[in-house]
């Protein structure tokens, strides 16, 4: 078997596996990227024409980064050619009041934010019931593309030299005297560190080997719904007994305009290789209940839905740490994407010697 030797080898070339690779190459590092299915797959977390950006979160730390990711997707923009974020903005509402503590986030950090009664947001987005609550709106908020900004960051590695291997499952890897090794069918690498961004299939690949916190891999669903009439739509979050989520769909959603909607709950338990993307009927039931009663600007049959999978932390913070050999790029639990070339530079900076930007990224803190 054919063995070759880079400076670092990635393992998955889905949002974080591909900024990691444009990361690497342009500094100057020789990168192998090992992606076990072919490009435009929909077996894992970063297919498709809809992820939402956007800075609001409950969180400061999230919001701190937000801002360095979106310095970063413009980047990435321009040396692209091609907007890969589209700004739609976003709106957050709902009974659980999570809008008035984001507004005092955002705006603590100088994020452009408005907070408005409820009256007023139903005038100013007619197709949407925001009950007596008031409602967060902050511009920034939009659209990702994920195939498009892995389709670039992927060219943008390859012209820099990185190798990338489509229909390349990695069979096996393992630290050693020089690194680790990695295995596929055909060929083993060698590397002194190897990225592991794999999403649902980094337990079984590394488990054995690295202190990981324990992951929930689930299926989701989403589903897209046509605007009546046709119209941008903002991206929304509505924070009720159920957390749930809309996002203009983009080229996945059937029909121009449409509308994708889904709930941020944990799915079916399943595993990277098991899921069976079927859409459970209760799921469905509940999301067609709540656009029926409060997104009336949507029709409430869907056009279209979808399956996805979630790969969760039980803090749902990220993992972005060093082991040995072996770096950590688990940008998971549903809200990763927004994040993808943030996490890249981590990803490049551990790899080259640096340590974990945030303490609660780390092994430890999941660990404790």
């Amino acid at each position: 078997m054919r063995t070759e030797r880079v400076d670092a080898v990635i393992i998955g070339a889905g949002l974080a596996g591909s900024a990691a690779a444009r990361a690497m190459a342009s500094r100057g590092r020789s990168v192998a990227v090992l992606e076990a299915f072919q490009p435009g797959h929909r077996r894992g977390s970063s297919h498709g024409s809809a992820r939402i950006f956007r800075r609001a979160y409950p969180d400061p730390l999230y919001v701190r980064l937000t801002g360095q990711a979106q310095r970063l997707w413009r980047q990435l923009s321009d040396e692209a050619g091609e907007d890969l974020v589209v700004t739609a903005g976003a709106v957050d509402y709902g009974p659980a009041r999570e809008q008035e503590k984001m507004y005092e986030i955002l705006t603590g950090f100088g994020v452009p934010a408005e907070l408005i009664p409820a009256e007023a947001a139903a005038e100013r987005w007619p197709g949407m019931s925001f009950g007596n609550d008031p409602v967060m709106f902050h511009p920034d908020g939009g659209v990702i593309d994920p195939e498009r900004a892995m389709a670039a960051m992927r060219a943008i590695a390859a012209a820099r030299g990185a190798q990338i291997c489509y229909g390349s499952p990695v069979l096996s890897v393992e630290a050693d005297d020089a690194g680790a090794a990695v295995h596929t069918a055909d060929r083993s690498w060698r590397a002194p560190v190897v990225i592991v961004a794999a999403g649902a299939w980094l337990e079984p690949l590394l488990g054995g080997q690295v202190p990981l916190p324990p992951l929930a891999v689930t299926q989701v669903e989403a589903f897209h719904f046509t605007p009546r009439p046709a119209g941008l739509w903002p991206v929304f979050i509505c924070y009720d007994d159920i957390i749930r989520y809309g996002v203009p769909a983009g080229r996945d959603g059937e029909v121009p305009g449409a509308v994708k909607v889904g709930e941020h709950l944990p799915g079916r338990v399943t595993t990277g290789d098991d899921r069976d993307g079927i859409v459970r009927p209760e799921v469905r039931d509940r999301v067609r209940a709540f656009v029926r009663d409060r997104l009336g600007g949507l029709n409430p049959t869907p056009v279209g839905e979808v399956t996805c999978l979630y790969t969760s932390t039980p803090s749902e913070d990220f993992i972005l740490d060093r082991h040995g050999p072996f770096v950590i790029c688990s940008p998971c639990s549903g809200h990763g994407a927004k994040f993808a070339p943030l996490v890249g530079e981590i990803a490049a900076d551990l790899a080259c010697g640096g340590a974990s930007p945030e303490p609660r990224f780390t092994l430890a803190a999941h660990r404790f």
